[in-house]
């Protein structure tokens, strides 16, 4: 599976189940990257999206056992990895990223240079858990941030 994130300085990823920001480049990044893909995503997440991604499989993780439409849901790690190829993008929200993370290869990163107030976060991908830097963007700038796409990928 492969992980794509938008954090901040401190790794914030929502606060009060919204986004961070509005970046519309970020934004085509992620629908290109995971267009005709499946999308994995816990309940708040998709809850707060409102309705599935269209052209992609959506697969919600989650304990509930309501019925969401549109979706394919699984109650368990296991029974996501049955049902799941590798090329899978986990996008959020931060209790998922942390419990996928070790079966994820590939980051989808983008890093937006300011702090904000966020209360949800994704683990750091750092050297010393086995993630490295393999491409990095210029530079981008847009509605006040300074922003840069980067990819990981898992070394250990």
């Amino acid at each position: 599976m492969k992980i794509i994130a938008a954090v901040d300085e401190d790794g914030g990823i929502g606060k009060n189940g919204k986004l961070l920001f509005n970046i519309s480049k970020d934004m085509a990044y992620f629908k290109k990257i995971t267009t005709g893909k499946t999308v994995v995503m816990g309940r708040k997440t998709y809850e707060s999206i409102g309705k599935p991604l269209p052209a992609r499989r959506n697969i919600v993780l989650t304990r509930d056992s309501k019925n969401y439409q549109g979706v394919e849901t699984v109650s368990s790690v296991e029974e996501l990895l049955r049902i799941c190829d590798n090329d899978a993008f986990v996008i959020g929200g931060g209790e998922v990223y942390k419990l996928l993370m070790p079966y994820c290869d590939t980051a989808y990163i983008t890093r937006i240079f300011k702090r904000t107030d966020a209360d949800v976060f994704m683990p750091e991908l750092s050297d010393t858990d086995g993630w490295r830097v393999v491409e990095k963007s210029e530079v981008y700038h847009e509605n006040d941030v300074n922003f840069q796409f980067f990819t990981y990928k898992r070394t250990l």
